[in-house]
């Protein structure tokens, strides 16, 4: 494997330069399956929370959701402002297709890459929570909401373990989605009217992500096709392909409805004035997406 150099980065944190990825990578290989028991509780949690629900007052929880949008905003800029430089960096150097098989820097020599693909990994968990304020809000919880949540967590902390360079990809995309998409709503938990061509935009680049991340899927597959070395194995790329394939047919199917055909079409109620949503909090569409 070709031997590169690392990123520059203007400062390293003592917390980044001391991060350990073999050590981690060993434990999440381990460990992984936990995961399973934190969506068991998730599902718990969330489906119980609906029952104990029904029969009380919404809480409006104004001051909470948005610390708690801001909190996860800021972690995203953050992740996304220390993932993109080797990013950036491997593209420019060496190429799209090394920045699709070769891990290189971002899991070996890099220690900034690599403890940010481990917050990113087990950020999934905290970040179940959102799901907790639609219930306790007594907002729609559509399908594509609980599903993604679900499906991401369990494949992040599969394939942390597998030392794949697909990674680079997916983890800088979903800080640089998640942090317009946390700011967008610590704005909305404020009551803030914000324009829809912001929700529109932010939708836009959900599709857009998805369309990259099969994208990369299917550029890593030809390469091993070709019998050239790439770092991610068969059943990754057939497991991360069929979910970001599913996620572009419901975020697609949330845009139409939400954006594009007419609600009477539908039978859907139009949002009201100022009030539009993304598809992941799940409030345009008033529940009538399931």
């Amino acid at each position: 494997m070709e031997s590169v150099t690392m990123p520059n980065y203007s400062y390293v944190f003592k917390f980044e330069k001391d991060f350990d990825n073999f050590e981690k990578r060993q434990w999440m290989k381990e460990n992984w399956i936990i995961s399973f028991y934190y969506i068991g509780a998730y599902m718990l949690v969330i489906y119980g929370g609906q029952l104990y629900m029904q029969t009380r007052p919404r809480f409006e929880l104004k001051i909470p959701l948005f610390i708690w949008n801001v909190f996860l905003a800021l972690f995203s800029i953050w992740g996304a402002y220390r993932s993109a430089p080797e990013l950036l960096y491997v593209l420019n150097q060496f190429g799209f297709r090394y920045s699709v098989c070769i891990p290189g820097p971002s899991f070996l020599d890099n220690r900034v890459g690599g403890f940010w693909n481990w917050m990113f990994t087990l950020s999934k968990v905290p970040e179940l929570g959102d799901t907790v304020f639609i219930v306790l809000r007594k907002q729609p919880l559509i399908f594509l909401h609980w599903y993604h949540h679900v499906t991401v967590l369990l494949y992040a902390w599969y394939s942390y373990s597998d030392y794949i360079a697909t990674a680079r990809w997916f983890v800088c995309m979903n800080y640089l989605v998640h942090s317009a998409m946390y700011s967008y709503y610590a704005l909305k938990a404020l009551k803030f009217r914000v324009p829809r061509w912001i929700a529109m935009s932010i939708t836009t680049a959900q599709l857009a992500q998805m369309v990259m991340g099969a994208a990369v899927n299917i550029w890593a597959y030809q390469v091993k096709q070709a019998g050239n070395e790439c770092h991610v194995s068969y059943d990754n790329i057939k497991i991360s392909l069929l979910m970001y394939t599913s996620y572009f047919v419901l975020f697609a199917r949330f845009f139409r409805r939400a954006y594009v055909v007419n609600p009477k079409q539908t039978g859907s109620q139009p949002p009201k004035k100022g009030q539009e949503s993304l598809a992941y909090e799940g409030k345009s569409t008033k529940g009538k997406l399931e």
